[in-house]
């Protein structure tokens, strides 16, 4: 009888346990969506995340829309992983991100998971660090879509908006704004919850103030102005992941790649889909199937260095690779930078052109080649920045123009010359830029100076223009204006 009584009453505990799991959520199952938080009352977790889960992170993103849609994922698909690692997160292997956006100052911002990447390379950081409201227990799963506020003369211009699960999150300079996360319905009122992206769309390139949101198979135009939101079908697009407005061109990610389309239409033109980390990605290595020429010439990564010699050929560097434009026919080839340069390999930080040789910088040493090919790496070199050029510190960019013996060396926001002709060769004549606060690269050329800052470019016709210039001129674009990409 005593040995009865036992059994029941571990029955007993064991049936109790498992009802206490279930009302508190710990089941293994997939979790249905998290519940709805009260309006503008802050959650006491991120949107997103149910109290108990043990799922990993970017989990709860996909739940929902998969157990809707029904689909299934193969291996390797790395959105929908139950669980990620610390050294899932390279984007240089395909990642497929959450959220796109652009912050105040134009920079990229990647969301996969709890992280962010910021600009086209460098490491993932964790969301929080910079976007700490959305994430108060430290716990942020996920980011459905964000987008950039373009709406000239409403107090909401220039503020970046998120989007998890049911509710919004706008931020200025990064700060959330008073009142907010708020319901999705209640400032974008006809805008469904637990979208899948969302971009926005100003005039001209759409006929209205307006952001365009995507979920599964539905397109919404929402009219910043009137409140109005119109229902499109993009039949010549696949179904977005996220979007992107970047350079006044419009990208739908899908999967680990990418298409360019007509806002207004959703046409999709050229050859696409592209894979990603092919073009807003610094990455080493691609798939053999990869068009390297046009991937390097359209790639949205800024150049590290470039100069052009005295018969006009162009030498650009980007990562691993060398772009060489011939100077008798605008040819554009690409190659590894260490086919031509082996002592580089790569990560070139500067470059001019002297007496027909090619002076290349990297890191705190000098590199001297022979400007004719093949490059020949001459003897005694490298040699320190400081024991060649006089220098201090890192060098971000450098130039010689045309029939001149000055290097005009920029660091940070100020230039410096160094007499070419001069020994011992010392930095002289300092000046600030006034106009940036970092040069990724700039070339001398017979028409003047180019001054690359990201994906663009700027022309001077003198170094006393680009010094005394108190407002930039014309924003030009690197890979169309220098390279001849098409988009």
């Amino acid at each position: 009888m005593r040995l009865l009584l036992c059994l029941c009453l571990a029955l007993a505990l064991v049936l109790a346990d498992k009802d206490k799991d279930k009302g508190h959520g710990h089941g293994h199952g997939k979790p249905d969506h998290p519940p709805a938080h009260g309006r503008g009352n802050k959650p006491d977790h991120p949107p997103g995340h149910t109290e108990g889960h043990s799922h990993g992170l970017g989990h709860e993103k996909h739940d929902h829309k998969h157990h809707e849609e029904g689909d299934s994922h193969g291996p390797g698909d790395e959105k929908h992983d139950h669980k990620q690692h610390e050294g899932d997160f390279d984007r240089c292997k395909g990642l497929e991100m959450d959220a796109v956006t652009v912050n105040e100052e134009g920079v990229p911002y990647f969301f996969k998971a709890d992280h962010l990447y910021k600009g086209f390379h460098g490491e993932a950081e964790l969301a929080n660090e910079t976007f700490a409201e959305m994430d108060d227990d430290h716990h942020l799963g996920h980011v459905d879509a964000a987008f950039h506020m373009q709406h000239e003369g409403s107090p909401d211009d220039d503020h970046i908006y998120f989007f998890l699960d049911n509710k919004v999150f706008s931020y200025y300079q990064h700060k959330l704004v008073e009142g907010f996360p708020k319901d999705i319905s209640e400032v974008f009122g006809g805008i469904p919850d637990h979208l899948e992206a969302a971009v926005e769309c100003p005039k001209p390139e759409c006929d209205e103030e307006s952001v365009i949101f995507f979920k599964g198979h539905e397109i919404y135009h929402y009219n910043l102005k009137t409140k109005v939101v119109e229902k499109k079908e993009f039949a010549s697009m696949p179904n977005c992941t996220s979007a992107f407005r970047f350079m006044e061109h419009y990208f739908c990610f899908h999967g680990h790649q990418f298409s360019k389309f007509d806002p207004k239409t959703g046409e999709v033109h050229g050859k696409y889909p592209k894979p990603v980390h092919g073009y807003f990605a610094r990455c080493a290595k691609f798939g053999e199937e990869d068009d390297h020429l046009e991937r390097e010439k359209c790639s949205r990564v800024h150049l590290d260095a470039i100069t052009s010699d005295h018969e006009g050929n162009m030498f650009a560097f980007r990562n691993h690779h060398l772009l060489h434009k011939d100077g008798s026919n605008d040819n554009i080839t690409v190659e590894n930078i260490e086919n031509d340069f082996k002592e580089l390999h790569s990560d070139v930080d500067a470059v001019f052109s002297y007496d027909d040789h090619l002076y290349m910088i990297k890191d705190d040493h000098v590199h001297v080649y022979t400007d004719a090919e093949p490059h020949v790496h001459v003897d005694g070199y490298p040699k320190t920045v400081k024991e060649e050029l006089g220098l201090d510190g890192h060098v971000d960019a450098a130039f010689v123009c045309e029939d001149h013996h000055i290097a005009h060396i920029i660091q940070g926001d100020k230039i410096v010359d160094v007499d070419l002709k001069a020994s011992p060769r010392v930095p002289t004549n300092e000046r600030p830029l006034s106009l940036f606060k970092k040069v990724d690269a700039a070339m001398c050329g017979p028409n003047g100076i180019k001054v690359i800052v990201g994906n663009h470019f700027y022309h001077f016709d003198s170094v006393m223009l680009m010094v005394a210039s108190r407002a930039l001129p014309i924003q030009q674009r690197v890979s169309t204006e220098l390279f001849g990409c098409d988009h």
